[in-house]
């Protein structure tokens, strides 16, 4: 069992990159790029830094960070867009904390 944190992927405005974990390279294509485009979209639009990463129990959480003085980066902007993200994208983010939880942490699937 996975004990910590295991990060999904991430994305730098200062660096303009962006990284996704290999352990998830068996992800769909389709899924990678719309994490991509997520995250790229989100750092270009609010600067910093956001990475998307798996909790111990196998919540996916947000987690920003910015440049101390980077006063181009827009922190109550990274919130509403954080909130519109989880809103916009619930069933992905959902799929994705059940994929993490039955494949990385042996979970059992509910059969809902």
């Amino acid at each position: 069992m996975r004990q910590d944190k295991v990060i999904l992927c991430a994305a730098s405005k200062y660096e303009e990159k962006y990284y996704l974990n290999e352990e998830f390279d068996n992800l769909p294509s389709a899924i990678q790029r719309e994490l991509q485009i997520m995250c790229v979209l989100y750092t270009e639009e609010i600067g910093g830094i956001l990475t998307l990463e798996f909790d111990s129990d196998g919540n996916l959480n947000f987690i920003t960070a910015a440049n101390e003085g980077d006063l181009l980066y827009d922190e109550i902007g990274s919130i509403l867009k954080i909130k519109q993200m989880r809103e916009n994208r619930k069933e992905l983010l959902e799929a994705l904390e059940t994929y993490f939880k039955v494949f990385f942490l042996g979970e059992e699937m509910d059969e809902e």
